[in-house]
């Protein structure tokens, strides 16, 4: 008579489970909340970035009228205006004149 044996398979298997580098961050920390905080706006789409405009500002009022002489078709001069009276300009202009 021959007598069965049953085989049995141990398998060793090790379980990678990454570490955690680095300090632990405290969750309920004001700094962490502020931080989720910040994520969870960006992804809904209502993160505000930069020093807010005032509606009423100078600098407001100046970007306005820019704005309206383009939409009309106007031209915008840029850089620093030319004084034409100026003594470098009037030495310029006679240069041009005597070629």
């Amino acid at each position: 008579m021959s007598k069965k044996k049953e085989v049995t398979a141990v398998v060793n298997v090790e379980t990678n489970v990454a570490k955690a580098l680095g300090r632990p961050s405290n969750p309920d920390s004001a700094r962490q909340k502020k931080i989720t905080d910040r994520e969870t706006k960006r992804a809904v789409g209502e993160l505000k970035r930069g020093r807010p405009s005032v509606a009423g500002s100078k600098r407001q009022a100046t970007l306005a009228v820019r704005a309206e002489k383009v939409a009309n078709g106007g031209t915008l001069s840029k850089g620093r205006p030319v004084n034409v009276n100026s003594k470098r300009q009037q030495a310029l202009a006679a240069k041009t004149v005597i070629v």
